[in-house]
C-alpha cells in the first residue's frame, strides 16, 4: 500500500527551523525537488549530511526517487566505504551536494520532478538501512521499509501527544535534539516525525547547557527535547536556566528515576523514556520519574525467552529477537530485566552490568561512569569487572567503598580507571573496543 510521504502537508506549515526562521513544506520540497535532479542513478544514497535540515532533504531526496538511504555506524572513512561495497549501486550525499542543489537552476538528466506534496512512497519500498552501532559485535545491516516506519513512527507522535494535550492542546510540537539524525534514535525522532506526524524540527544539534537554552528559545511552545541519559544528566547538573520544555525525550541508555525527577523539575517537563532497537524501532515507553514498568504500543507482541525477548507487531517484516529480557505483567506492561549479554557471573553470583553502573553513577560525585567485564585473557581466565569512571575530587578507593555498600563485594570493579572522560560516541553510547582501548591505555590499568 502507498502512503504519502508528507502528512499534514498544507504548503505552509513549518517543518523546519533553520538559518534563523522557520521553512515551510512548500519551501523544503522546493529543495528536494532541486535535490531530486541532481541525485545520479544509482541506487541507495550515503546521507552524510551533517546538518539537520540537510539531511532531512536528502532523506526525503531519496524516497522521492526510489532510493535507499544508507545509514553507516560511523562517519570513519573505512566504515563508510566498507559500506559502499555492500551495496554496489550507492552514491554519497552530503551538506555540501545538496546546497549546490538547492542552488543550482538546472535540471540533470536524471531529474524527476515530485508530482506534489502529497508524493506517495509504496509501503514495501526499503527507505532506509540502519546500521547496529557495535557496541555489541559488528555492525549488522537492519532493512527499513516505509510501512515499518509510518507503524512506529505513527504511536511516537501519538506519546508525545498524550504528554502535550493537557498543557498545550493541540498546537504543532516544535523538536530540538542533542543526537544526530544519522542514527535510528535521532532518524525517528527528528526526520521522520516531521514528515509524517505534522511536528517541526530545529536544524542545529546543541550540545552544552547554554547552546541548548539558547535553541530551545529560539522555538515556539510547546517544545520537545530529544536526548539522552549522558546529554540529560549534564544539563541537569549545569545550573543553566531553561524555557519551558514540554516532554524530554531519552534513549539509548537506561534513565535512572531520580535524573528523570531532576530533569521534569530543572526543565518544568515531562520525561517521556523511549524503548527500543535499530532491529525495531521504538516499541514501548513509560514515564520514568513515575513509573518503573513499560508500555508498549498498541499491537505489539513480546514473548520472554530465556536468551532474550521475540517480539513482533502488525507493521514488522518478521517477529525480531532481542537481547533484553523482560518479566511481561497482567495490565500488558513489562518490566526490564536486563539484557542477555548483560548478565555476568562471578564467584557463582550473578548481576547485571547496567545495574552496577548504575549504583556507580548514584554515588554522590560521580560525573560518568560504566561497570564492564574485561576479556579474560591475560587474566589467568578469571573474570572479574572493572570500571571506568569520572569523578573529579574522588579516588577510587573512597568510589569502591561507597559502591560496597550497595553491591556484593564479588562486583567491586577492580580495577577501578579514573579517567576525564569516556569514550562515548554521538548517542551517548560506549563500543567495547574503545572502551578497553581507553581502560589499557590508562597508567592506573592492571589486568
Amino acid at each position: 500500500m502507498d502512503a504519502s510521504l508528507l502528512d499534514s502537508a498544507a504548503p505552509q506549515r513549518p517543518i523546519l527551523w533553520a538559518r534563523g526562521a522557520a521553512i515551510s513544506t512548500a519551501r523544503m520540497l522546493e529543495h528536494v525537488e532541486r535535490l531530486v535532479e541532481a541525485l545520479p542513478p544509482g541506487t541507495h544514497l550515503v546521507n552524510l549530511c551533517e546538518r539537520r535540515d540537510a539531511f532531512l532533504i536528502a532523506y526525503c531526496a531519496a524516497l522521492a526517487r526510489g532510493h535507499t538511504s544508507l545509514m553507516p555506524p560511523s562517519r570513519a572513512p573505512q566504515a563508510v566505504s566498507e559500506v559502499e561495497a555492500l551495496y554496489p549501486g550507492s552514491y554519497r550525499c552530503d551538506d555540501d551536494s545538496v546546497d549546490r542543489a538547492i542552488e543550482s537552476e538546472g535540471r540533470t538528466a536524471y531529474g524527476r520532478r515530485p508530482p506534489n506534496a502529497r508524493l506517495c512512497v509504496s509501503g514495501g519500498h526499503a527507505a532506509q538501512i540502519a546500521f547496529t552501532s557495535g557496541s555489541t559485535g559488528a555492525p549488522r545491516a537492519h532493512v527499513k521499509r516505509w510501512s515499518e516506519l509510518l507503524g512506529s513512527t505513527r504511536f511516537n507522535a501519538d506519546r508525545i501527544r498524550e504528554c502535550l494535550t493537557p498543557r498545550y492542546g493541540a498546537a504543532r510540537p516544535w523538536i530540538v535534539a542533542t543526537v544526530p539524525p544519522q542514527h535510528m534514535y535521532g532518524t525517528e525522532t527528528t526526520i521522520l516525525l516531521p514528515i509524517v506526524a505534522d511536528m517541526a524540527v530545529h536544524a542545529a544539534r546543541p550540545l552544552f547547557p547554554a547552546d541548548v537554552a539558547a535553541v530551545l528559545a529560539q522555538l515556539p511552545e510547546p517544545r520537545v527535547l530529544v536526548t539522552t541519559p549522558v546529554h540529560l544528566r549534564a544539563l541537569v547538573g549545569s545550573g543553566q536556566r531553561f524555557p519551558e520544555v514540554g516532554v524530554v525525550l531519552s534513549a539509548t541508555a537506561p534513565l535512572d528515576r531520580k535524573l528523570a525527577l531532576s530533569a521534569e523539575q530543572a526543565l518544568g517537563t515531562t520525561v517521556l523514556e523511549m524503548f527500543g532497537s535499530t532491529e525495531t524501532c521504538v516499541i514501548a515507553t513509560r514515564l520514568t520519574a513515575h513509573e518503573h514498568s513499560w508500555r508498549p504500543y498498541p499491537g505489539v507482541s513480546l514473548v520472554p525467552r530465556s536468551d532474550g525477548t521475540d517480539v513482533d507487531a502488525p507493521w514488522f517484516d518478521a517477529p525480531t529477537r532481542l537481547q533484553d529480557l523482560i518479566e511481561l505483567e497482567p495490565a500488558g506492561s513489562f518490566t526490564l530485566r536486563g539484557r542477555n549479554v548483560d548478565l555476568i557471573d562471578v564467584a557463582g553470583k550473578r548481576a547485571s552490568l547496567a545495574d552496577l553502573t548504575r549504583r556507580l553513577l548514584a554515588i554522590e560525585g560521580v560525573k560518568d561512569a560504566v561497570v564492564f567485564q574485561p576479556d579474560a585473557e591475560g587474566t589467568g581466565g578469571v573474570l572479574r569487572v572493572a570500571a571506568l569512571v569520572v569523578a573529579p575530587g574522588l579516588d577510587a578507593e573512597t568510589i569502591c567503598a561507597r559502591l560496597a555498600r550497595a553491591v556484593d563485594s564479588a562486583f567491586i570493579p577492580r580495577p577501578m580507571v579514573l579517567v576525564p572522560a569516556l569514550p562515548r560516541n554521538d548517542l551517548g553510547k560506549l563500543a567495547r573496543a574503545e572502551l578497553i582501548a581507553a581502560a589499557t591505555a590508562h597508567p592506573d590499568w592492571r589486568p
